[in-house]
């Protein structure tokens, strides 16, 4: 793996990359597998259970459960499926 090169001038300022940075760079098989893991993220689902969809709902639909935050898709989605239990779709 090569050596990183620092990335700041003499005044500690942050400095642009050249084309020497990245012909000095490391390709990603590089780096260490443990680093690889922790970029690659969640990683592709063994078995998707969601499928992808474009559904269009009233703004002021979407912006009431964006409004309860971060993971609001996940709620919109739960009172769906308790809609369905409750007029025997499912």
């Amino acid at each position: 793996m090569a050596n990183p090169l620092p990335l700041t001038d003499a005044d500690g300022e942050v400095r642009e990359l050249t084309s020497d940075d990245f012909k000095n760079a490391s390709t990603f098989s590089e780096l260490p597998e443990s680093l690889q893991n922790v970029l690659r993220g969640r990683g592709k689902q063994q078995a998707p259970t969601k499928v992808s969809t474009t559904v269009r709902f009233d703004a002021d639909v979407i912006a009431a459960f964006r409004a309860t935050g971060s993971g609001w898709q996940t709620r919109m989605n739960d009172a769906l499926k308790e809609w369905l239990k409750e007029h025997s779709l499912i």
